[in-house]
């Protein structure tokens, strides 16, 4: 009996962002002897569509980029819609190669400072898996509202933050929104508005925690009141594909109608603005 061939080695990708929101990925192939293509294909827990539909596959094409690389481009214009997205490569030999990340600079995205002018954001940030494979996370606002700056204080946060694709207006506010079925507050469907001091496209607004109940409240802009849409507010103009074990936030004690609680920010798996608000035992 012929033994079974020995797996083949992992094909390792470098990946770098250019300003613009684009990805260039070298990939060492060098027994390539044919036509290749660099596979991205969108998990099925992330993807709006049918299963297998085309909308959660995207090829671009592999390039002789040096003796033994190819290159593929995933410029801005590309639409690659929010999710996560697994990265093969299929070589001459047909067969879909899953890739592992080798060198990442992206050191552009973290100096981003998209106009806007689109109507929308779309940030593309590669990183590598808990098995220490290649995938690129995507996201893709319209409009978008950026958190720039936390600060805290002991009873409360100050959000400071620009939108992008849309304009702030007087009556500009900001919304507290429970989780549904989380808490006391989520039960009760709580919704909480927000003054908000806008300039431009820049907005700050403040969050008390003590009139917050327990539970999970997502934290919203309106940039046009009550005549425009609600945008959820996230970071995701930077180089950090999981902010949530990144940056952690300290947890304030106060006093509320419904007893005392430990609240906080945090950043969850999709990169959006949450508070975190914890019963304490009196």
């Amino acid at each position: 009996m012929t033994p079974p061939a020995p797996p083949a080695a992992p094909l390792r990708a470098d990946c770098i962002g250019d300003s613009a929101g684009g990805l260039t990925f070298d990939v060492a192939a060098r027994r390539n002897t044919g036509a290749a293509l660099l596979v991205l294909r969108r998990r099925v827990t992330d993807a709006v569509g049918a299963v297998g539909s085309a909308a959660d596959t995207v090829s671009l094409p592999l390039a002789p980029a040096a003796e033994g690389r190819l290159r593929a481009a995933l410029p801005s214009s590309v639409s690659l819609p929010e999710g996560r997205w697994d990265a093969y490569a299929r070589l001459s030999d047909g067969r879909p190669r899953r890739l592992v990340p080798g060198v990442t600079d992206l050191r552009s995205l973290a100096e981003r400072t998209p106009s806007g002018l689109l109507g929308h954001v779309a940030v593309r940030i590669p990183y590598a898996t808990r098995q220490g494979n290649l995938t690129v996370r995507s996201w893709l606002r319209a409009p978008h509202a950026e958190a720039v700056e936390l600060r805290l204080a002991s009873g409360g946060l100050t959000v400071r933050g620009r939108v992008y694709g849309t304009q702030l207006v007087p009556g500009a506010d900001a919304e507290l929104r429970a989780r549904p079925d989380d808490g006391e507050g989520g039960r009760g469907g709580g919704v909480r508005r927000l003054e908000v001091a806008a300039e431009r496209t820049e907005f700050a607004f403040t969050v008390a925690y003590d009139g917050l109940a327990p539970g999970l409240w997502d934290l919203w802009l309106r940039p046009a009141g009550d005549a425009g849409p609600v945008v959820r507010l996230a970071r995701l103009l930077d180089d950090v594909a999981d902010k949530n074990p990144v940056l952690t936030f300290p947890r304030a004690r106060v006093r509320t109608p419904h007893g005392p609680v430990e609240a906080g920010p945090y950043y969850t798996r999709d990169n959006d603005l949450s508070l975190a608000v914890a019963p304490l035992e009196a």
